[in-house]
């Protein structure tokens, strides 16, 4: 009787899974779509690996040396724009008092040793309204000598604002470099894929596309801080700038009149 039992305590166990193994044996095997869905969510689960700095640096390949080039030269200019587009490298005050003092004594050759002492913008744009006196033999008319003046203080102008247009060539050249790389990078990625079709797999196509794009990130990443930059510092040379005019249209004046013919 026990062993009556125990036969049907196993069948049944028997019919109870059986149901279960046949549809995990009779399951369809994952489509295409299945594979590249599963293929993408372990890149993704790779990309939320936080990948380190070394680890892009390497994947960025060779491009990403000049990058880094072109970062430090960008800081450099930087660092150089904050130092000279001050009042005092442009037009110092005390050059403007000491010329006017100069100049209402009529002696320009003080004028000139201060200009020679002194080398900034204001400096140069006097040195040449001195030497248009000096050619006219003393006397020059106002006209002339103004425009002298407006020729030397267009040229300084266009230097001041030529020096923060390296910041617009970094914010151009930038990111051109970073999608070349990630051209580059695509280029291989799909290169082998199309060399060994056997092991083609999306996952491979989505990682070397994701390494390529690495590129692109730092090219940006450069290109925007410089643009920000380069904006604040033409605004900056712009108004240096007029803080010469004005100068440079203070000395003018006393000169003129002074040495008018």
């Amino acid at each position: 009787m026990v062993k009556i039992k125990n036969t049907l305590a196993a069948l049944a166990l028997a019919l109870t899974f059986a149901p279960a193994a046949r549809g995990q044996e009779d399951a369809p095997p994952p489509t295409r779509a299945e594979v590249i869905e599963r293929s993408m969510e372990a890149v993704a689960q790779e990309a939320r690996g936080a990948m380190s700095f070394s680890e892009l640096w390497r994947n960025g390949g060779m491009l990403m040396w000049f990058l880094a080039a072109m970062s430090v030269f960008g800081m450099t200019v930087v660092f150089y724009l904050l130092w000279i587009l001050r009042d005092r490298q442009i037009a110092p005050d005390t050059l403007t008092v000491s010329l006017l003092a100069s100049v209402q004594n009529g002696d320009l050759a003080s004028a000139r040793a201060l200009c020679a002492e002194h080398p900034c913008q204001l400096g140069a744009v006097m040195l040449a309204a001195f030497d248009h006196l000096q050619d006219g033999g003393g006397h020059a008319e106002a006209v002339a000598l103004r425009e002298a003046v407006e020729a030397e203080g267009a040229r300084q102008a266009q230097r001041l604002q030529g020096q923060s247009q390296l910041l617009l060539d970094i914010a151009t050249i930038a990111p051109m470099l970073g999608l070349l790389g990630t051209v580059l990078g695509m280029l291989q990625a799909f290169g082998a894929i199309a060399l060994d079709v056997a092991s083609a797999k999306p996952v491979v196509l989505a990682a070397g596309v994701s390494k390529a794009i690495i590129t692109t990130v730092f090219g940006l990443a450069i290109a925007i801080p410089a643009m920000c930059f380069y904006a604040y510092f033409r605004r900056r040379a712009a108004a240096k700038t007029a803080v010469l005019e004005a100068a440079a249209a203070r000395v003018t004046t006393v000169l003129a009149g002074r040495f008018h013919a």
